[in-house]
């Protein structure tokens, strides 16, 4: 099965070509290692409603299987894609951001300090990474493989041959 994936990067200097994406191209990358296929990215600036408005954009038109997001998961208070996100999901998936968070504190104690968040809207997950390319890359490798049996669950009819043996 073919997977699609969008890397959103949201970033107010990013938007305007002020700092160099480094982010999300490295997501993009690591995903295409894994056979994602790439089907959008973008560079937002840190505003509620347009961050609402390209995730349901790349869910409910695009029905793209998996979006992730850089940027916006700190302290700052621009930084509200977390908040953005539960505007949108539908159901909350609380296990990917606290794998994340769990592999991050394995490298820096600041790793408890993201607060991603994750979600299913449609039949899109949507997850949340941090704006550092380093740490992105990180947490993404930290959940790609349990991240495509989540996206065969979510796109089967029943359990995905949840608990079967593979042969």
């Amino acid at each position: 099965m073919a997977y699609t994936a969008a890397v959103i990067t949201i970033s107010d200097k990013g938007a305007v070509g002020q700092r160099v994406d480094t982010s999300g191209p490295a997501i993009c990358e690591i995903l295409k290692n894994e056979g994602w296929e790439i089907a959008h990215t973008e560079i937002i600036p840190d505003d509620f409603d347009k961050i609402k408005e390209v995730f349901c954009r790349c869910s409910d038109k695009m029905k793209i299987d998996l979006i992730l997001s850089t940027g916006g998961t700190g302290f700052s208070p621009r930084d509200i894609t977390p908040e953005a996100t539960l505007a949108v999901i539908e159901r909350r998936t609380p296990g990917i951001p606290e794998a994340m968070r769990a592999e991050s504190m394995r490298i820096t104690p600041h790793g408890c300090l993201s607060r991603s968040e994750a979600g299913i809207r449609g039949g899109s997950l949507i997850i949340n990474l941090p704006g550092s390319k380093k740490a992105a890359c990180e947490n993404i490798l930290a959940v790609i493989s349990a991240i495509r049996h989540g996206i065969d669950m979510l796109h089967s009819a029943g359990s995905a041959d949840c608990g079967e043996e593979k042969k």
